[in-house]
């Protein structure tokens, strides 16, 4: 993987361990990187399998899952989308099967894919346009290093501190029993 990506300006880079999380690798990259990124993968035999979304702390967590046809090797590559402005660049140009995905998180988490060439509702009704029921309120929001596995870490680019483990001097400063900032 580490070849796979070499020159994209990766975010972070960990090996995981495939019968505790499903996955090979993960990757965190800017939202800039995500369509070199799966014209790579495409180029090395990849398919996508998914797409999908966290409503985390720091923005929409998205998630694109890959496999090769035929070795292992199930990557996670994820993009963060900010609360703010939650749009990301479509790979639905280099994987046809991205369009269906990248509707369905839309209906689902409101993330706009600029380039999707059908971004209409896929199963939400058309009629309620705005409403995207896996948003969370914000005081119901994790961090994603709280939900996601850290792995092995490979490459961590300088601060860049969402999926490291929490300071005991941060933890121990924080109330006990606050179960929805822990």
């Amino acid at each position: 993987m580490d070849a796979l990506l070499k020159g994209l300006p990766l975010t972070y880079l960990a090996a995981c361990d495939y019968r505790k999380t499903g996955k090979n690798w993960q990757a965190i990259l800017p939202a800039s990187s995500l369509v070199a990124a799966a014209q790579r993968l495409f180029k090395a035999g990849y398919f996508l399998e998914d797409i999908g979304a966290l409503d985390c702390v720091e923005g929409y967590v998205v998630t694109y899952h890959f496999a090769p046809f035929e070795t292992a090797g199930r990557v996670a590559i994820r993009a963060i989308a900010p609360h703010a402005k939650p749009v990301l660049p479509s790979i639905a140009h280099v994987f046809h099967g991205a369009e269906w995905h990248e509707r369905e998180t839309r209906d689902f988490h409101g993330v706009v894919f600029e380039g999707n060439p059908n971004l209409v509702p896929l199963l939400m009704d058309p009629d309620m346009a705005d409403c995207f029921p896996l948003r969370k309120d914000e005081k119901a929001r994790a961090r994603m290093r709280d939900i996601l596995e850290i792995g092995e870490v490979r490459f961590c680019a300088p601060g860049f501190d969402l999926m490291t483990p929490e300071a005991p001097a941060e933890a121990a400063a924080k109330p006990a029993g606050d179960a929805a900032t822990a």
